[in-house]
């Protein structure tokens, strides 16, 4: 089983990556989506977090207010770092069952680990290789204002706050350059994937 770790910031098209080479054929992991799982209420993680940053972040139906707790944590760094401490520790450890899990029972040939932070445990201890995806700030933008109806000041915000393009390229076996387009991309990705079946 070759597992596959695919990052970069946002509005790079990670998740688009990931989402070519699952119809090839490939298991995916979505961090973001374990995030949600071990975010929810009543979960370890939810607990952590409304003890640490208190009851602003919680919903007249007891739910995480995600969008309040973004705005807090894009703000300061401090609590950008004591959040994620809350949250990486149980994604890891459900991205290390699920991997488990496929290796004793599906036994799948290719997966794709698909993170948006590359930390070392749940993503850099247990890939075959990285691959990073790139593009433009401005492409970025653009991309990400399109999709969530945030301001471009917002977007600028968010991208800032994140690891930059050469640092994500630093710990990168594989660099997927996005600034063209959805055809140009999958051209890249389908060879990339062919490679790795047949290597």
């Amino acid at each position: 089983m070759k597992v596959i770790g695919i990052t970069g910031g946002i509005g790079s098209g990670k998740s688009t990556v990931s989402r070519i080479i699952y119809d090839l054929g490939a298991r995916i992991i979505d961090a973001d989506i374990i995030t949600r799982q071990v975010t929810r209420k009543g979960e370890k993680a939810y607990n952590e977090i409304v003890e640490k940053f208190g009851p602003e972040v919680v919903k007249s139906d007891g739910s995480l207010d995600r969008s309040r707790l973004a705005q807090i944590v894009f703000n300061d760094e401090r609590k950008r770092m004591m959040l994620n401490e809350i949250t990486h520790k149980y994604v890891a450890e459900e991205i290390y069952n699920k991997l488990e899990r496929m290796r004793e029972v599906d036994k799948p040939e290719i997966v794709v680990l698909d993170v948006p932070l590359p930390v070392e445990k749940g993503f850099l201890d247990v890939v075959d290789e990285v691959w990073v995806v790139v593009a433009d700030e401005e492409k970025r933008i653009k991309r990400v204002m399109e999709r969530s109806g945030l301001t471009r000041e917002e977007v600028v915000e968010r991208i800032r706050a994140q690891m930059s393009n050469e640092d994500y390229k630093r710990i990168a076996d594989v660099v997927i350059e996005n600034n063209g387009s959805i055809e140009e991309l999958e051209q890249k990705v389908v060879k990339l994937f062919i490679q790795r079946k047949t290597g």
